[in-house]
């Protein structure tokens, strides 16, 4: 299976904004729920917003009506479009698959569901 690499990461400050993406050929057009995760230092990782093979998203409560997952077919592409960042949201994102068509609603953000990731993209947001 093809390799899943993030960009988009950086840093920002409180109230910025930025656009994640993650190169999926091979996963964006087949039956993969897809999910971004992501992990701060000392913390645990933490599932950040899923996505079924109908785009049918899922969030996690802390991002609600912040981030948004989208996939693009056209590039081959998950994204995750990131807004009202605040320092809480400093952790290395990662996105990651799992071969199935819905995601599901009580365990799509365990890793340990997933056996397909990338290496993840660091995104800073200062105060």
């Amino acid at each position: 299976q093809e390799q899943l690499v993030e960009s988009g990461g950086g840093s920002v400050q409180t109230g910025g904004s930025l656009r994640l993406s993650c190169a999926a050929p091979g996963y964006i057009d087949d039956a993969y729920c897809m999910v971004w995760f992501r992990q701060a230092p000392g913390k645990e990782r933490e599932g950040v917003a899923g996505i079924d093979t109908d785009g049918t998203p899922t969030y996690a409560d802390f991002v609600k009506g912040r981030f948004t997952i989208s996939k693009d077919h056209g590039k081959k592409t998950l994204n995750l479009q990131m807004h009202m960042l605040q320092p809480e949201d400093t952790a290395k994102y990662y996105c990651a698959a799992e071969r199935r068509t819905y995601c599901g609603s009580t365990t799509w953000y365990r890793g340990d569901r997933y056996n397909n990731w990338g290496q993840g993209t660091q995104v800073t947001v200062s105060s």
